[in-house]
């Protein structure tokens, strides 16, 4: 899946203020080039250029214009996988240190946010709801583990709590994270792309990589406009838009499409009444939350072919009305879709792929939080601390059955099973 830029019906789009930066021409050196203009790439570009290195960020479409600038900006806690299932296949010792890395990682992005002023309409609070009564044990079972750690800011809600909360009686009940929140995605990569150019990195867009190839003295990128660059070590942060460029991310990491939709600002001050985001316990979640202006930015529903449905507004409004019915007459104002990165746990795939070059990708989900700092763990380990990136690479994230030839298919019969599983 090619970028193709930010879809013009992205209500993201319509209410960032966007900086507009060159595309890459000629020959170009730097001491580290990045590809991948959102949060990860973005996050590693401000930590290197602090440190005082030449730092080059390609991005073959816009900045933010991949997951970062198209997602829910839901902050959630924890790692992708829970740290139950993380202790019992790495130890208690590893699944704490993932869970203090996740927990440094929230700190991070709140204190990046504060300190450099990036104004991203952040909000407290997030409601998790089940869809099935069965889930209730799941939450409490969790809540318990992580209390262990010493996090206090999750609380079980019954049902009337969460229709209070949500304003819908759809859930059966559902759980409160105080450490939870919501943003404005685009806004903060475009935020980091300024803060990165500030402290020196130097910034492109509309600049593809096609491939890159070692020689002897460093690596040489080629562009799909002819331009070239020659690094000393590389970044490949493209996420769900980097297919082609390493045989080994792509039979570890796919891209898988979501799609989200704004309605007309909201009439009913029952939905949403404290401003939390909200998200439920189906397989292909539901995932939602108010804007500063008052609409419901619902995402729900997903695909998993190289194109987008004719009608995203449609293909989500049907979710959205599962969860409101109440909402049935309301318009719907933008629709669009993005495209991310899953593996085959979940965990995200980070690696040191080869002397001087390195990926984080495949975050399935829960990249707001997570894909910044592990930007900055990748730029620590091009100055020599590796001590994150091979912890995170301990993770498992086994390769799609048949590698990258065979992923589509086995992966869809598996994702639309689980799907099936939602509806029952």
């Amino acid at each position: 899946m090619k970028n193709t830029g930010h879809p013009a019906d992205s209500w993201y789009i319509a209410t960032a203020d966007t900086t507009a930066w060159p595309a890459l021409e000629g020959a170009h050196h730097t001491d580290v080039c990045i590809i991948g203009g959102g949060y990860t790439g973005l996050g590693a570009a401000i930590e290197l250029s602090h440190q005082g290195l030449h730092v080059t960020v390609l991005d073959s479409a816009g900045i933010g214009s991949g997951a970062s600038g198209r997602n829910g900006g839901q902050i959630h806690t924890g790692q992708r996988v829970d740290p139950e299932k993380l202790e019992s296949l790495l130890g208690a010792d590893q699944a704490r240190q993932l869970w203090d890395m996740s927990e440094d990682a929230k700190a991070s992005l709140h204190a990046l946010i504060r300190e450099q002023n990036i104004d991203c309409d952040l909000k407290h609070g997030l409601v998790h709801a089940w869809h099935k009564p069965g889930y209730a044990a799941d939450d409490r079972a969790y809540i318990d583990f992580v209390a262990r750690y010493g996090y206090d800011k999750l609380s079980l809600l019954d049902k009337a709590q969460v229709a209070a909360e949500l304003g819908t009686d759809v859930y059966y009940g559902g759980s409160f994270d105080a450490g939870g929140g919501h943003l404005h995605p685009l806004k903060l990569a475009q935020g980091m792309a300024r803060v990165a150019a500030t402290h020196g990195a130097q910034i492109f867009e509309n600049s593809h990589v096609t491939r890159y190839r070692r020689i002897a003295k460093g690596i040489h990128l080629h562009l799909e406009n002819g331009a070239t660059v020659t690094c000393q070590r590389l970044l490949i942060c493209g996420n769900g838009y980097m297919e082609g460029l390493s045989e080994e991310i792509d039979s570890h990491v796919m891209p898988i499409n979501n799609f989200i939709l704004t309605t007309e600002p909201l009439d009913d001050p029952a939905i949403l009444p404290h401003d939390h985001a909200a998200a439920d316990s189906r397989f292909v979640v539901n995932y939602w939350r108010k804007t500063p202006d008052n609409r419901l930015l619902f995402g729900g529903g997903e695909n998993y072919v190289p194109w987008f449905p004719k009608d995203i507004k449609t293909f989500v409004r049907r979710n959205m009305l599962k969860v409101y019915p109440q909402l049935a007459d309301i318009e719907i104002s933008h629709g669009w879709g993005g495209t991310l990165a899953i593996t085959m746990s979940r965990a995200p795939f980070v690696r040191q792929l080869a002397p001087n070059v390195w990926t984080s990708a495949g975050y399935s989900g829960q990249g707001v939080v997570l894909a910044p700092y592990f930007g900055k763990l990748l730029a620590r380990a091009v100055t020599g601390n590796d001590h994150d990136i091979k912890l995170l690479s301990q993770l498992p994230t086994p390769a799609f059955l048949g590698g990258r030839a065979l992923r589509w298919p086995a992966l869809v019969a598996g994702l639309s099973y689980y799907a099936l599983r939602d509806r029952l």
